[in-house]
Order: C-alpha cells, then sequence, then structure tokens
C-alpha cells in the first residue's frame, strides 16, 4: 500500500492551497505518537530514530516525516510505537531497528510486494479442479462471474493451461464481491449447482461468456444450453443449497488476504501480478525447477 496524504491529494487533484507541513527533522511532537513517561534523553533517542529508519507502507519517506506528512498511515503509527517501547525499555538503536525489520508488520509488506508471497494453506478439497491430478502445480483461482478482469483472465489462464498440460492444475474459488457485482453469488451457487451435474467448466465458460449480461434468466438459459437437469437445477438455486459453500469460499478468501479479483495462488504462495502467460511463464518454470536439495541428491 502506498501512503497518500488525503490533503496533499485534494491538493493535487482538487486545486486546493494547503501549508506547508511542520518540520519533520525538527518536530519534538508527532501525531498519535506518545512519548509519555520517557525522559528528555530518551525522547530525544526516540526522535533520532524515528527521524532515520523509514516507514514501510511505500511512501518513501521515514517514520517522522510520515506521522506529519500522513498521520491516518497505519504503517508507521505501529512502527512509531515499536520505536517508543524499545527506548522505553532500554534498548539500544540496532536492537529497535532489528525490531522493526522482525514486526509483523514489515514482513508482511515485505512480503507483499514481491511477485510470490509465502506460502499459505488453501483449502482444496471437493473445490472444481482441471488438469492432472498428479500435476506438480497447483494454482487455485479465487474469481468473480461478474468480475470483468476475471473474464479477461480465462484466455489467459487457458493459455496457461495449454502450456503446460502436465504440470498445472487450477482449483476454482469462488469469490464474488457483493458490494461491486449483484449477480456474482448467484452466479457462483449457480457453478456450483453444475459442478454437482458434473458441469462445472462448461458452466464456468458460460457464465464468464456473458458476464456482463447475468441475471436469473441469463444463469437459467446458461444451465440448460450446457445440459443440466433443470428441475434439480431449479430446485438447488430456489434453496440456495450451495450458499454454505460460496460463503465458505468467500471467508477463507478474506482469511487468506483476498481483496480483488482474480487472485491466484500459486503452490500457496500469493502471485501479485497480471494474469498473463508471457509474466506467469517464468515464475511457472521456475517452481518446476528442482529444489537444491534436490539437486544435490541427484548428484
Amino acid at each position: 500500500m502506498r501512503c497518500f496524504p488525503l490533503l496533499a491529494a485534494l491538493a493535487v487533484f482538487g486545486g486546493l492551497t494547503l501549508a506547508a507541513p511542520a518540520d519533520w527533522t525538527a518536530a519534538t511532537e508527532l501525531p498519535n505518537v506518545d512519548f509519555t513517561g520517557l525522559s528528555s534523553a530518551q525522547k530525544e533517542l526516540a526522535l533520532k530514530i524515528l527521524r532515520g529508519e523509514s516507514c514501510t507502507c511505500g511512501c518513501n519517506m521515514k517514520l517522522a516525516e510520515c506521522r506529519i506528512v500522513d498521520p491516518p498511515c497505519g504503517d508507521s503509527r505501529a512502527l512509531a510505537a515499536i520505536v517508543v517501547e524499545g527506548v522505553r525499555n532500554h534498548r539500544t538503536a540496532d536492537q529497535i531497528h532489528e525490531a522493526l525489520v522482525t514486526s509483523p508488520i514489515a514482513k508482511m509488506r515485505a512480503s507483499q510486494n514481491r511477485v510470490l508471497g509465502d506460502p499459505v494453506n488453501v483449502d482444496t478439497a471437493g473445490a472444481p479442479m482441471r488438469g492432472p491430478s498428479g500435476a506438480r502445480i497447483t494454482i487455485v483461482e479465487f474469481s468473480d462471474f461478474e468480475c470483468p478482469y476475471c473474464a479477461k483472465a480465462v484466455a489467459e489462464i487457458a493459455a496457461v493451461m495449454a502450456a503446460y498440460p502436465n504440470d498445472v492444475k487450477l482449483v476454482f474459488k469462488q469469490f464474488p464481491l457483493d458490494d461491486l457485482h449483484p449477480h456474482a453469488r448467484m452466479a457462483a451457487e449457480a457453478a456450483l449447482a453444475a459442478n454437482d451435474q458434473g458441469k462445472f467448466w462448461q458452466m464456468h465458460d458460460e457464465l464468464f461468456a456473458n458476464a456482463r449480461r447475468l441475471g436469473p434468466q441469463t444463469v437459467a438459459a446458461i444451465a440448460q444450453t450446457v445440459g443440466l437437469d433443470m428441475m434439480r437445477f431449479t430446485r438447488d438455486m430456489e434453496t440456495h443449497r450451495f450458499a454454505r459453500a460460496v460463503e465458505a469460499d468467500v471467508r477463507e478468501g478474506d482469511k487468506l488476504g483476498v481483496y480483488g479479483t482474480p487472485s491466484l495462488f500459486i503452490d500457496g504462495k500469493p502471485y501479485r501480478g497480471p494474469v498473463m502467460l508471457s509474466i506467469l511463464k517464468p515464475i511457472l518454470d521456475d517452481e518446476l525447477k528442482p529444489q537444491p536439495a534436490v539437486r544435490a541428491a541427484a548428484q
């Protein structure tokens, strides 16, 4: 996340004239930084560290600077608290620096700035899957049938599967963005109803092909086109038989930090990049390389 101060944004986009912020290199008080209980020498040390250590939010500012220029920034607020607490407990500047770089927020930001994050456990049991079950790479996609970016990604993911027919399997997870796409959750339930009849991927393709005009009638027409048992499908939709399964995927996505679609996990590692074969190929090729221990055993 990159900090962009609200008032600065208003100045840039709204033509406002703002007074310059206080000089962060000389300020002795910082927004939402509690120096209570520190001696004068301790406060001076804390300020020195805050003026020298960088914020992790991507603003390219020092902590003291970010506190003054962008008070809402949660990163600089949390890191400043670590600095003050360290000084209060008589830690050295080096020890405080170590506490900053190993803090959960610093680790999270470092992970977010990598194309592949640290691996997490993604539950794939029972989810629709295509590709060889024994594939060396598993791609899990959290997606929304009414999302135009997800619809555009369909061709790229198909290209990935075609390029790695023996090495990649795809697992599909539902992540309807209800606030943006009013028919996405209904489409997700319909896809799982089709999955129950063994026709998930046919339904998947048709739903995305009609992503801009989804609605009850369109979804019912698609179900009939792909050859579903319509009495069974209608009953499943009316009783919301698969609503809990959709919600379970959404809750899991929330827990894993999914905030938009499409979101991919490559062998459990969050992928932060465009869904394009040209970008994914070197990453997948690297995943397929033998690990150092395997190489050593083979020699």
